[in-house]
């Protein structure tokens, strides 16, 4: 110790801690999901579009949260798997509009119980109200 002062420690400093945080949940949603072609990025974009219906490319990376190389990818391979469809705007032919297909929809919809299943896993180590806390808190941070 220095002056007073506690050291610096790398694993007590909230980069590290999210970090390893983020490495546990990826191996428990690898895991657990009833999909291991899928990534987490993948399923995320699929759920957005499952739930929220079709949208452009750009506002599919902003909801979530992946910059336009990452979502060019993601929507590529989830496109080659069939799940996903882009086709241009009709209004605007800059944009690409982006759909779940059938197939998308009948693996999302089979995937909720796994996925809350990875979110319980996950959040297994704390309390009921714990779970919530840090919930809220790391919207708070997003």
């Amino acid at each position: 110790m220095t002056g007073g002062k506690p050291p610096y420690r790398v694993e007590q400093q909230i980069g590290h801690l999210l970090r390893r945080a983020h490495q546990r949940a990826s191996a428990i949603f690898q895991e657990t999901l009833d999909d291991k072609a899928l990534t987490p990025m993948q399923f995320a974009a699929l759920m957005r579009l499952h739930d929220d219906g079709s949208m452009s490319q750009n506002h599919l990376g902003r909801l979530a949260a992946m910059d336009p190389a990452t979502v060019q990818g993601v929507i590529r391979r989830l496109q080659e798997r069939g799940l996903v469809s882009r086709v241009p705007d009709q209004t605007d032919r800059r944009r690409t509009v982006l759909s779940v297909t059938p197939e998308g929809a009948t693996l999302a919809k089979f995937l909720v119980p796994s996925a809350k299943e990875v979110s319980a896993k996950t959040l297994a180590p704390l309390t009921p109200a714990e779970q919530k806390q840090l919930l809220d808190l790391l919207e708070r941070l997003g």
